[in-house]
């Protein structure tokens, strides 16, 4: 594929995920949403692995990946998928604008990286800003409990970025399509149980929207779009896949409201300004040497 088609394939992906997470759970809950969207990304990603790679990888560094992988996939989404019921889609992906910030901080904590620049850290500043502000917001984020679903959500971001940081810490060299199935896999039993403990029951008729929006997420949520991600940089320069993370905040907040009916409010779009313009400065560096390579 080439790096264009599957650069603005990745931003569409990430752009439209948050709406897709809001949907599956309408009329099928949250458990079950998570738990058919593993179950599907995970024989997907099986069938693809044992095509291109004749299977996944099982030395030592290849299952702690998949071990670290899987805990952080459970945690997150799991986390991301309660929470998302209770605040406007477009705000799950600013949130999870956080996450370069987050993971930056464990990395110079677990990884001993050299310490934070100056940029990073202002952006890290603009990023608790802009939390503040939305915190602030209260009911306008999209219910009565949407505290407790952006709280829900700063956990997903934590997880995340340290189940990032660890998979980096282990150091395993197997393809990414290997790394993202065997995560999926150690995943999916913790899915289940969840699904079982918190209902248990399949659901009866899943509304259409529903069951295409887990079907959706199972191929290329979960699948195609890392496939596709990890593809881009091998490819490009890191400054350029930086500005990913700086566009599908914005492209997703406008779809939410377009799509799904979800106001805007000032508060929202300042708090979504500084954590956008916190990225912006915590990038900056891999931007800037982007720009300044030569051409052609």
């Amino acid at each position: 594929m080439s790096i264009p088609i599957a650069y603005l394939a990745v931003i569409l992906i990430w752009s439209t995920t948050p709406l897709a997470i809001k949907w599956s759970a309408m009329g099928s809950g949250f458990a079950f949403a998570v738990m058919a969207r593993m179950a599907i990304g995970a024989l997907l990603g099986a069938l693809l692995v044992a095509w291109l790679h004749g299977g996944l990888p099982v030395h030592r560094r290849a299952r702690a990946s998949y071990l670290a992988g899987g805990l952080g996939m459970f945690g997150a989404m799991l986390c991301t998928y309660w929470g998302a019921q209770y605040i406007n889609s477009g705000l799950v992906s600013v949130l999870f604008g956080l996450s370069p910030l987050v993971t930056s901080l464990l990395a110079v904590l677990w990884l001993g990286e050299q310490a934070l620049r100056s940029s990073k850290l202002l952006g890290m500043v603009l990023g608790l800003a802009g939390l503040s502000v939305i915190f602030a917001g209260g009911a306008e984020l999209g219910s009565a409990h949407a505290t407790a679903g952006v709280t829900a959500l700063l956990l997903a971001v934590v997880i995340y970025s340290a189940s990032l940081v660890w998979v980096k810490r282990i150091g395993d060299d197997s393809p990414a399509l290997a790394t993202t199935t065997g995560s999926l896999l150690v995943a999916l039993p913790l899915f289940v149980a969840a699904w079982w403990l918190t209902d248990g029951h399949l659901p009866h008729g899943v509304p259409p929207r529903a069951s295409a929006a887990i079907v959706y997420l199972g191929v290329f949520g979960s699948v195609l779009g890392f496939a596709l991600y990890y593809h881009i940089v091998r490819h490009v320069q890191a400054g350029s896949v930086a500005l990913i993370t700086l566009v599908t905040p914005v492209l997703a907040l406008l779809l939410g409201n377009a799509a799904n009916g979800e106001p805007i409010t000032a508060r929202v779009v300042l708090g979504a300004a500084c954590i956008t313009a916190g990225l912006a400065m915590h990038q900056w560096p891999a931007v800037a040497a982007t720009w300044r390579a030569p051409r052609g």
